[in-house]
């Protein structure tokens, strides 16, 4: 039997017994006063018109110019801890001029945000959220099962769903909540599967991850392990040759994959065909979080899958709205059956209140924006390739990290930066292992080549670039 129609056929095993049991919960979307008449006027798919741009705009600008008080620029340089309550009282910000300040602000140029876009500053989504925040308020307060699902919720599960080729999405309050209902509700698959009360080991769930994979799947995995229902196996960093001696090892029927497609602290890919290769071999279900991938990769930006030409390959894929779209929330696409079993079992999704409307809103006309203006794809990839051209280093993604190794490297090497004029934070532990700390820049299409020019130019005051050989980012400090 092929793996979606075996995966298909348990969990549609596993909702007849919530069937049975009574325990099936159910979306049902509620219209808002004049939300009905906007249906009529664009239909069910939600076809209004969102300005579209064909270049960099200078709102664009305002995603990566960011300012800082003189008392959080002290305490930066100082490392003093703080809660962030500066007091700041002043009327002026900082002239235009990099690393330069007036009165009590300092401007910055910021490498360390992940709006990979810059949609977050966009006229249509910025409409968007105050229209409907006009218009409707924030929306019920409530639970997507209870009271808070809309007809924006769903019109933005739908651009979602055809965005990354899949039957049906499921909206969360961030990506974090989706990976943990995800993993709660593959716990709970096996346990409605399971002859008695606990599974006995053939009837549970084997969860294969990477061991760089996001903090959010490591805690929904542990959670699934406390239902008993689970048995957890961590594969070195995209080390396929391991992942396939513990698959081949393991005599669980029932096997989950589950990886970053791009990793957030490496900036490096999955090898999505060599899964793929393994999905097909050993029956077992691929997921992926592509929050990092989702508007960045792929002709129309559908991730990572799409730039592999796998999606129909990939089972589920986590995704978030907080990062290339400029928003916030995060979402699972899925077939229609695996929503509604994590709709039905997913605590992080069950026991949240659902995404405000104007939020909603906004990341529909992100995701039509992120389509459409294609351009903003292209000039992020053109930083990509500044960077290597720049400093001769072999980046794969938007996201650069410079392993400079102890924590004091890191952390003087980030005030340095700060000082002229560029928000880089340093990565440090427990966000990366001991030894490991570094800076990681993340590009935007709102950068220019003028941009890069003069971060890597302050950069290689203090960081060897040629050490590296042009493929390692451990770089060589001259701290």
């Amino acid at each position: 039997m092929e793996v979606s129609n075996l995966w298909d056929k348990w969990v549609g095993e596993a909702l007849s017994k919530l069937d049975s049991l009574k325990l099936l919960r159910s979306l049902r979307p509620l219209y808002l006063p004049n939300e009905q008449q906007q249906m009529n006027n664009t239909g069910v798919s939600g076809k209004e018109e969102y300005e579209v741009f064909d270049e960099m705009q200078p709102w664009d600008r305002s995603s990566v110019n960011v300012s800082i008080s003189e008392p959080t620029y002290r305490k930066w340089l100082l490392e003093i801890p703080s809660s962030g309550d500066e007091i700041v009282h002043g009327e002026s910000l900082a002239d235009d001029t990099f690393g330069t300040s007036q009165q009590q602000f300092k401007r910055l140029l910021l490498f360390s945000g992940n709006d990979y876009l810059g949609l977050s500053s966009h006229p249509a989504v910025r409409r968007a959220a105050a229209e409907a925040a006009r218009d409707y308020g924030m929306g019920p307060r409530g639970s997507p099962l209870i009271c808070g699902y809309t007809y924006h919720h769903r019109l933005l599960e739908s651009s979602l769903a055809s965005l990354k080729k899949k039957e049906d999405c499921l909206l969360c309050p961030t990506g974090f909540s989706a990976n943990m209902a995800l993993m709660v509700a593959l716990g709970n698959l096996a346990s409605l599967l399971a002859a008695g009360n606990v599974p006995v080991k053939d009837e549970k769930i084997a969860i294969f991850s990477d061991e760089l994979n996001h903090a959010s799947i490591i805690d929904g995995i542990r959670l699934a392990e406390r239902q008993r229902s689970v048995e957890f196996f961590v594969y070195k960093h995209c080390d396929m040759s391991h992942l396939r001696a513990l698959l081949s090892n393991c005599k669980m029927k029932k096997k989950v994959v589950v990886t970053d497609s791009l990793f957030s602290m490496d900036g490096d890919f999955a090898p999505m065909l060599e899964l793929v290769e393994l999905r097909r071999k050993h029956n077992l279900l691929l997921v992926i979080d592509d929050a990092h991938g989702t508007f960045v990769c792929g002709k129309s930006g559908g991730g990572v899958a799409e730039e592999f030409e796998c999606e129909r390959d990939v089972d589920i894929c986590i995704g978030t709205l907080s990062k290339a779209a400029g928003c916030h929330g995060g979402f699972i696409a899925c077939s229609k059956r695996w929503k509604q079993l994590i709709q039905s079992r997913g605590r992080s999704f069950i026991f949240s209140t659902a995404t405000p409307v104007p939020i909603a809103a906004a990341g529909h006309a992100a995701v039509i924006v992120a389509k459409r203006e294609t351009w903003r794809r292209r000039e992020l990839w053109n930083r990509v390739e500044d960077f290597r051209a720049l400093t001769g280093i072999a980046i794969s993604s938007p996201i650069i990290s410079l392993i400079v190794g102890s924590e004091e490297k890191a952390l003087k090497a980030s005030r340095k930066l700060l000082k002229s004029g560029f928000h880089v934070t340093a990565i440090r532990p427990p966000t990366v292992p001991p030894n490991s700390c570094r800076l990681r820049i993340a590009l935007s299409a709102a950068h220019t080549t003028d941009d890069l020019r003069k971060l890597t130019s302050a950069l290689s005051s203090y960081i060897n670039f040629q050490d590296t050989g042009g493929t390692s980012l451990h770089i060589h400090s001259k701290l």
